[in-house]
């Protein structure tokens, strides 16, 4: 073996040991959905369904409730968001988070699974970990996908996602709060695994643990300028390091 492969090969142990002492106290993994477990917008585009929202709101002379910042976002989420902040509660608010829902729906159709994360969900729940979906999308998108792969059961009931309580999107903590409690579990025996700077801040303000997952050197740069001290750009050493027969609780 040469000296690089070897070096190689001691960086790799070492990152795994590294996974293995995050995991270890792991009863509980709560899942990020949009990145983690899928790319939901893969084939129905988020920039798109934003565009619509948008223009949604115009035809309803509504075209002022948005800066111009947020009339062009590429993000649905910022949209709502938006409005949710003006008009909290309102009925316009519960009609503009039931359209982005019937477009997560859409979504949900043609989303394509992370790499390794399919086998990953089954692994862990095969060794005895219990799993939640904590997102800011539907908690019916989510489980619409999840049964398309066949995954449901490995999470069932615990899907915890975007309510009409705006304000409660991440970074707030609240789904990861409603899981916790609905699983009695402490937040020091869970573990997050999400994408982004609001799901690292969550996880935080839970005082969770966080393993962060960025598939491309973008969003890896975010989570560490925001203080995440574990990010993986892929799934497989985590399923690699569950596979080995070691125990990881």
């Amino acid at each position: 073996m040469t000296s690089d492969a070897t070096s190689d090969a001691k960086l790799a142990a070492k990152e795994i040991e590294k996974l293995r002492k995050l995991t270890t106290p792991a009863q509980v993994v709560l899942w990020d959905f949009d990145g983690p477990i899928c790319r939901l917008f893969a084939g129905h585009k988020a920039e798109r369904v934003a565009a619509d929202l948008v223009e949604w709101l115009e035809l309803r002379g509504l075209r002022g409730l948005l800066t111009e910042s947020e009339r062009e976002t590429l993000d649905p989420q910022v949209v709502l968001r938006a409005v949710g902040r003006r008009h909290p509660g309102s009925d316009l608010v519960t009609e503009l988070e039931e359209r982005l829902t019937r477009e997560e729906l859409r979504a949900a159709a043609s989303a394509l699974p992370t790499a390794y994360a399919d086998p990953l969900i089954r692994t862990w729940t095969a060794v005895g970990a219990r799993l939640a979906v904590t997102t800011d999308n539907s908690p019916r998108v989510a489980r619409s996908y999840l049964e398309t792969r066949g995954l449901a059961e490995c999470f069932s009931p615990h899907l915890y996602g975007r309510t009409r309580q705006l304000d409660h999107l991440k970074p707030h903590p609240q789904c990861l709060h409603r899981a916790l409690k609905a699983m009695g579990t402490a937040p020091a025996a869970a573990l997050m695994i999400g994408d982004s700077v609001s799901d690292l801040a969550a996880a935080r303000e839970a005082a969770v643990p966080f393993l962060g997952y960025a598939r491309d050197e973008g969003k890896e740069k975010q989570l560490r300028t925001a203080g995440a001290e574990h990010v993986i750009r892929s799934l497989e050493p985590l399923l690699r390091m569950l596979r080995s027969g070691r125990p990881v609780r």
